[in-house]
């Protein structure tokens, strides 16, 4: 994979694009980089390395031509919630579900709505369903929540309700895909690995964009890489997963017999034949490989410091709630989000699975509302104690909504299908407009009646608050440009303070 259109060769300087020419003449960015990383002297206490903030190659490439706007966030935290939240049961109260609970929805509410999927399409009968559990106001705001986020209840006030999002598919794989990638198919760039090249990293000793997955109560939806995954971008823009434990990152640590001067004078080794090779090539990937291996040998060190919450105070931890204490519950992995924003770390990306609720709802849904409230309020009332929610904008939603009728019948073990039309995001911070309910659906929190935010529109809305221009921000690619929200997208500037 290549910045090189199609015709140019790192050799042909009269047929190079000026992507090509920055990539593969002398005082291309990658060979800046290059030097940076390589150009290095050894130590007993291991290598002076020079900050790649400003020299990363593509990563800044990309800030040169987004005709940037004046920044609102210099960080990002997307939590999403696999498997898809049910918005009527938590964000987007609609007394007529209860007033009409066990009544058909009406034909003309779901053949508006767009298509559902093949567990619920067969079904001879749709009854509504009221809301799991009592709504109330709360705030200056007055926004309605549901008894089950009690904790998101307290926080009103500092969050941004946007009701009406929207997406046009109705399976878990290809909305995942599409809310992050801004396609439904693999291959593309996650908003994780656009952001990083736009913007590059401000921490040269942690990746800039990170993922962090969690488990619900409910096996469900497995997590695709794609969705934080670099695709025709450079390999090194790509999110890098933590896992639980000490030891968040495979393959980082040392084999054992392997000391630090000796990976130091191994990594040495191994970059002067890549640099070698860049020389003959020009090839962008070379440079991807060196500044990982680069990455992995400083995050030996600030890794592990990362993880160690030992020296957390009692009351923080408390705020986060008793699971803060579980490796790889949501809860830590909350904490340890704020941990990384507070180090700059630019894009985080929390995953809690197990949504996937089309059975059992009444035992399911509530569990896994309680996983993830008290958590996610911490992380933004930590953020604002410690002035980062500033510029810091914090995301919270699925890849789609739910039914407000049931699958199958209504009983013990009913269940909510999928529901593309519009379901709720928050957000939070970074200049958005506290305290505001944004878009209105019908009686059914079934189909947009006011202000519909469709994916793209949602993408275009964080590349705009991060300071980028989402139509200029964009890589060619098999002969044409590629952008995140493809052709479409617009900037929702009513969310905006």
């Amino acid at each position: 994979m290549s910045n090189i259109s199609e015709g140019d060769h790192p050799l042909n300087a009269a047929r190079l694009s000026r992507r090509a020419v920055l990539l593969n003449s002398g005082l291309a960015l990658g060979t800046i980089a290059a030097s940076e990383l390589l150009a290095r002297s050894t130590t007993a206490g291991g290598a002076s390395i020079a900050p790649p903030s400003q020299s990363i190659g593509p990563a800044n490439l990309g800030s040169m031509i987004t005709g940037q706007f004046p920044a609102r966030a210099k960080r990002v935290v997307w939590i999403h919630m696999w498997g898809a939240m049910s918005q009527a049961d938590i964000f987007d109260y609609k007394p007529a579900l209860t007033k009409m609970h066990g009544q058909q929805i009406p034909p003309s509410v779901k053949n508006a709505g767009g298509r559902v999927s093949g567990m619920s399409n067969a079904q001879s009968s749709f009854p509504l369903v009221r809301p799991m559990r009592d709504f109330r106001q709360y705030g200056q705001s007055g926004a309605w929540v549901s008894d089950l986020f009690p904790y998101a209840a307290k926080i009103v006030d500092d969050l941004t309700f946007i009701k009406t999002v929207q997406t046009e598919h109705v399976n878990h794989d290809p909305a995942a895909k599409f809310l992050h990638t801004g396609f439904q198919l693999s291959g593309r760039p996650s908003a994780g690995a656009w952001i990083n090249y736009a913007l590059g990293s401000d921490n040269a000793n942690l990746p800039s964009f990170v993922v962090l997955t969690s488990q619900g109560t409910n096996a469900g939806q497995g997590v695709d890489a794609a969705a934080f995954g670099a695709g025709f971008l450079p390999s090194h823009f790509q999110g890098v997963q933590f896992r639980a434990g000490d030891a968040p990152v495979l393959y980082v640590n040392n084999p054992e017999g392997v000391n630090r001067d000796d990976r130091r004078s191994e990594l040495d080794a191994i970059n002067e034949l890549a640099r070698a090779q860049y020389q003959i090539s020009g090839d962008p990937e070379i440079m991807s490989k060196i500044m990982q291996y680069e990455m992995a040998y400083r995050m030996q060190e600030s890794i592990p410091e990362v993880a160690d919450i030992s020296n957390e105070p009692r009351h923080i931890l408390d705020m986060y709630g008793k699971d803060v204490m579980t490796p790889g519950s949501f809860a830590r992995n909350c904490l340890l989000a704020r941990r990384l924003i507070e180090r700059d770390v630019k894009f985080v990306q929390l995953i809690q699975t197990g949504w996937d609720h089309h059975a059992n709802m009444e035992l399911r849904h509530p569990v896994d509302c309680r996983l993830v409230d008290q958590p996610s309020a911490a992380l933004v009332l930590d953020l604002k104690q410690r002035g980062l929610l500033e510029d810091t904008l914090v995301l919270f939603g699925s890849e789609f909504g739910r039914t407000s009728f049931a699958q199958g019948d209504i009983g013990a073990a009913w269940g909510r299908d999928h529901h593309g039309g519009c379901f709720t995001y928050w957000m939070a911070g970074a200049g958005t407009r506290a305290g505001l309910t944004y878009g209105e659906t019908d009686d059914f929190s079934y189909n947009v009646v006011k202000n519909p935010v469709p994916i793209h529109d949602l993408q275009a809305t964080v590349l705009y608050i991060m300071g980028i221009d989402h139509t200029q921000l964009t890589f060619h690619y098999q002969g044409r440009d590629f952008r995140l929200t493809d052709v479409s997208g617009e900037v929702h500037h009513g969310v905006l303070a």
